[in-house]
Parts: C-alpha cells; sequence; structure tokens
C-alpha cells in the first residue's frame, strides 16, 4: 500500500509498504482523509523523541471500515489506545492510563491507504469522512474545556492562546458553554481572518494588544511564552488550562498562581465520553470544519508540512489518501 512516511527531520516520502496484518480484535480501515495534527508538526521538526524516522505519522482519520464488525461503515478512529484493564481505564480515565499507546506513535499512523485499529476504538458515522476527521481533534479541545468549566462553573470570559486548530475548537466549545467573552490570540493574520467566523470569539494579536484578564485562560500553544502570557492574563482565582506542547520551557509564574490562588491544570487527549461527545456535536452540525480547513492530496504531504511551517495554510490541512 502507499503510505507518507516520516524519514528525517522536515522530510516526508511517499513510500510503498505492507498492507498491515490481520489481527484479533483489531480491523482494517481505508483511510480516506487524516489531519495534520500540531503533533505530527512536533515530530516533523525532529522535536518528539518518541516518532522515531522512518515511520507514518498521522491520527486524525476517517474512511471506510474493511473488515470487522463495522465492515463497509463509514467510520472514524479514536487513536488512543489504552490496556483497558488498569484502574484508570475502569475508572474511565484510559487517557492517563500508565499503558497507553497512540497510532501515529507506537503503532503505525493514518497517513497511509490502510490502518489497522481495535474494533473497540472504531465510532461508524453519517458524516461526510471530512468532518469525522474532526472528531479526534474536537475531542482533545473539547475535555480540556470541560476541565476548564468544571473547575469554574461560573465562569463568564475566556482567552484562548493559539488559534490553530485545537484553539479555534476550544474556542467554539466555549461559545456553546454560552461564556459571554471569548479572545483569542493569534499571530498569523491568515488565521486570524478566519477564527471571528468560525467560532464566536474575538481574534486578536498578541504582538500588538492585550485583553483584560480573564476567569479561563487556555493555552494551546504550550510554549514559554504562551505560560508567560497565561500567568498574566489569568484573573485572582481563575484556571489556565494548559493543552499545548511546544516546548518545555519556564515561562508560568508560580509566584502570581499561589498568592492569587490560581489554579493550573493539564489537559491530555480525552476520555471516550468526550470522544463520543465531539462526534456528537460533529453530527448535529453544531461544530464543522467549513471555512477553516483544506484538503489535499496525500502524495502532496511534504509540501502541507511545509506550508503549515511557513505559516503559510488554514488552522486545519486534511490529507487525502
Amino acid at each position: 500500500m502507499k503510505a507518507l512516511f516520516y524519514t528525517d527531520t522536515k522530510q516526508t516520502e511517499i513510500m510503498d509498504t505492507p498492507a498491515p496484518a490481520p489481527r484479533f480484535g483489531w480491523s482494517r480501515i481505508r483511510v480516506s482523509h487524516s489531519g495534520i495534527c500540531g503533533s505530527d508538526m512536533h515530530a516533523w521538526h525532529g522535536h518528539d523523541e518518541r516518532r522515531v524516522p522512518p515511520m507514518i505519522l498521522g491520527h486524525e482519520a476517517a474512511g471506510i471500515a474493511a473488515d470487522g464488525p463495522h465492515a463497509g461503515k463509514t467510520v472514524t478512529i479514536n487513536p488512543l489506545i489504552s490496556c483497558n484493564t488498569c484502574a484508570d481505564c475502569q475508572g474511565g480515565r484510559p487517557h492517563v492510563c500508565a499503558d497507553r499507546a497512540l497510532v501515529g506513535m507506537a503503532f503505525p499512523g493514518t497517513f497511509a491507504e490502510e490502518v489497522l485499529v481495535p474494533d473497540t476504538n472504531i465510532y461508524p458515522t453519517k458524516l461526510a469522512p471530512k468532518q469525522a476527521t474532526l472528531t479526534e481533534p474536537l475531542a482533545c479541545a473539547l475535555h480540556a474545556v470541560q476541565l476548564a468549566t468544571t473547575r469554574m462553573p461560573g465562569a463568564a470570559s475566556a482567552i484562548v492562546l493559539g488559534g490553530g486548530a485545537i484553539g479555534l475548537l476550544a474556542a467554539r466549545c466555549f461559545a456553546l458553554k454560552g461564556l459571554g467573552r471569548i479572545d483569542i490570540a493569534e499571530t498569523n493574520p491568515l488565521r486570524r481572518s478566519l477564527l471571528a467566523d468560525t467560532t464566536g470569539a474575538r481574534p486578536y494579536d498578541p504582538l500588538n494588544h492585550t485583553p483584560a484578564q480573564a476567569d479561563i485562560v487556555l493555552d494551546a500553544v504550550g510554549s514559554g511564552r504562551t505560560r508567560h502570557a497565561a500567568s498574566a492574563l489569568v484573573r485572582p482565582g481563575g484556571t489556565i488550562v494548559h493543552i499545548g506542547l511546544q516546548d518545555c520551557a519556564g515561562g508560568l509564574d508560580t509566584r502570581r498562581l499561589t498568592i492569587q490562588e490560581i489554579t493550573f491544570v493539564g489537559s491530555y487527549c480525552y476520555a471516550p465520553k468526550d470522544f463520543r461527545a465531539a462526534l456528537a456535536l460533529l453530527e448535529d452540525g453544531n461544530v464543522s470544519g467549513d471555512g477553516w480547513t483544506e484538503c489535499r492530496p496525500l502524495d502532496q504531504g511534504q509540501q502541507a508540512f511545509t506550508a503549515i511551517h511557513d505559516a503559510n495554510a488554514p488552522p486545519k490541512i486534511i490529507l487525502t489518501i
């Protein structure tokens, strides 16, 4: 089968590779659409020691089940694979399972004609595959927003740092939660021009403007600079939710967090309930990829990665296979 391999820092290549071998309790998915995630970019930049080339990246995907219980149906996949037996898995928190693994990291990814996935991680849907591909990033954003609003049930305002797919979807989720003021920071003017119409939030350039403090600050970038900004932008008694993973530099003002009793919480992936809820939001039409996604063929994968790197791309590029 044809697949896009990450071969070296900032390098990908279309290669032929054997189709996945059958495995009991797993199904083959004929991938039709697969989104490029920020974590794929992190690997492509050579900054993720867990993803060692040559390998097939990709984990946001939809297609047709080739076999198994959902054969012939359009499906989207939950790429997070957990042990299903530990206390965290049994308690509904498989995303923090000590033995968790991810398609596109521990297993071959979805930038390929076929991918093998556990049957329990496959979700049939009547959505068009392009829309269904957004289930996974929406589940990430929804989980982070749920963490934030659970800790601050009376929150009236939020600031999202980063207007990529996760930040955009988080802003949309905050709007669906009914928050009265949502600001979203984005330095890229191309992305900033798309954000108001697609999120219900107020986009701003953080290089030229600083909004008023907010009850919640969601850091969808995860750099030293955005942690510094989050520390300053959250109001006393507020909450910072950290979902971005750009670097491990400092930036967090722990003194202010302490004396102003600010909550800082990390958000990683999602629980199965978040994935189901994200799929429902897409199926109900409350969230869509209209206006901020772009499809490109798999054999233009290298150009797509380069366009994202050069800040010359919308918040989400989806590769078609």
